[in-house]
């Protein structure tokens, strides 16, 4: 074996000549196929290794938390006034004591709110930085499993783990801002309904309009706060998901210590549509479909994740509702007792096959699996095709 090929990284997972350039024609899986084993498919060197380690880099987006709300809502004071002896002054007093009430309720939860916003914002910053931190470490290159990224993914997952304990608060704040919004609904009816009372005076209806007029205002105040702490929740509890996947593929990262992108499902603009997760194994009609990936596992622990990793996220970029067909692919020579062999070998590969790309966040309702044997295969073999 001659030093380039020693230094020659066999992914076995090639990708085609047209795949790689993903036109709208190879997106097709009616493309005329083409022997896998053949010249269809590229042997990737250690500097094509890192020339698209390098690629795939360079078109990874920075990752942000959404915008929290910045509004605060502090109620107006609420007008005093005199008793007036009747029946009708009373209530008016009875109802501004709790309008009183309610303000102060609005008022600490205000303060809730922004004092929840700012542990949000903290938490993230410190999680966006340990990400970076372990990024920075894989792009340039590292051991697989190295245990100063594993403590600062389990950092990250601790501060991810804050955020989402802040927005279970947030929620918590929600809800108990709807309960004042139906308080300040009926003390908007009582104050109304007051007016037709008899045996009232004109002080009565002077302080009652002044009141009517508070509480309206704190109604406004409180559903403004409502929609923006509803708007938070919304938006902080989509990004945690959103995290949660790009942990998942970062962990896949370090094990192997190759950096890869973000999750191959939040590239997709869509959620899973169509498609099963084929486990029962039942044939699949390849015929006339070029593989977009092949790999062969001609040796033990063949580093295909990569260009796995690559070749399906450029085609989510264009098809983000695309569904895949995994194939186990074993060879066909042999003795009964071999053939069989090697097909239970092959459908493990495609489950590891399978655990990686669910790893990279491909959901498995995407990815139907099967098996088969191939003359014109060599070695057992997982073909990626899309559907």
């Amino acid at each position: 074996m001659t030093s380039a090929k020693a230094r020659t990284t066999i992914l076995g997972a090639a990708l085609l000549v047209s795949a790689c350039s993903f036109s709208e024609e190879a997106l097709w899986p009616s493309l005329t196929g083409e022997d896998p084993a053949g010249d269809t498919t590229m042997e990737a060197t250690s500097e094509q290794s890192a020339m698209t380690t390098a690629t795939t880099q360079s078109t990874i987006p920075a990752s942000a938390q959404p915008s929290l709300g910045s509004s605060s809502f502090e109620p107006v004071d609420v007008t005093p006034g005199a008793a007036t002896g009747t029946f009708v002054g009373d209530k008016v007093i009875e109802l501004r004591g709790e309008l009183l009430s309610l303000q102060g309720a609005i008022s600490q939860h205000n303060q809730i709110l922004q004092e929840v916003r700012a542990k949000i914002v903290g938490d993230s910053q410190r999680y966006h930085n340990t990400v970076a931190a372990m990024n920075a470490r894989l792009q340039v290159g590292t051991t697989p499993g190295n245990p100063i990224l594993v403590q600062q993914f389990n950092n990250a997952q601790a501060d991810l783990d804050h955020v989402e304990s802040d927005i279970v608060i947030m929620n918590q704040l929600a809800q108990a801002v709807s309960t004042d919004s139906t308080m300040s609904a009926f003390l908007a009816e009582s104050a109304h309904a007051a007016f037709d009372v008899s045996g009232a005076v004109d002080e009565d209806h002077r302080q009652l309009a002044i009141l009517e007029d508070e509480v309206n205002r704190t109604v406004v105040l409180i559903e403004r706060l409502l929609k923006e702490v509803s708007s938070d929740v919304r938006r902080q509890t989509a990004y945690v998901s959103t995290e949660r996947s790009n942990l998942n593929l970062l962990s896949a990262g370090i094990k192997s210590g190759e950096i890869y992108g973000i999750s191959l499902v939040n590239q997709a603009m869509a959620s899973a549509a169509g498609g099963s997760n084929n486990m029962a194994g039942l044939p699949v009609d390849t015929t006339g479909r070029r593989p977009l990936v092949v790999i062969r596992f001609d040796r033990n622990n063949v580093p295909y994740e990569q260009a796995l990793y690559n070749a399906v996220s450029r085609v989510l970029e264009q098809r983000p509702n695309a569904v895949f067909d995994l194939v186990a692919v074993a060879p066909a020579s042999g003795d009964e007792a071999t053939i069989a062999l090697n097909s239970s070998k092959s459908r493990r590969h495609a489950e590891n096959v399978l655990r990686s790309l669910v790893d990279m966040g491909l959901p498995p309702s995407r990815v139907a699996i099967s098996g088969k044997t191939a003359d014109n295969a060599n070695v057992n073999e997982v073909r990626l095709y899309l559907r």
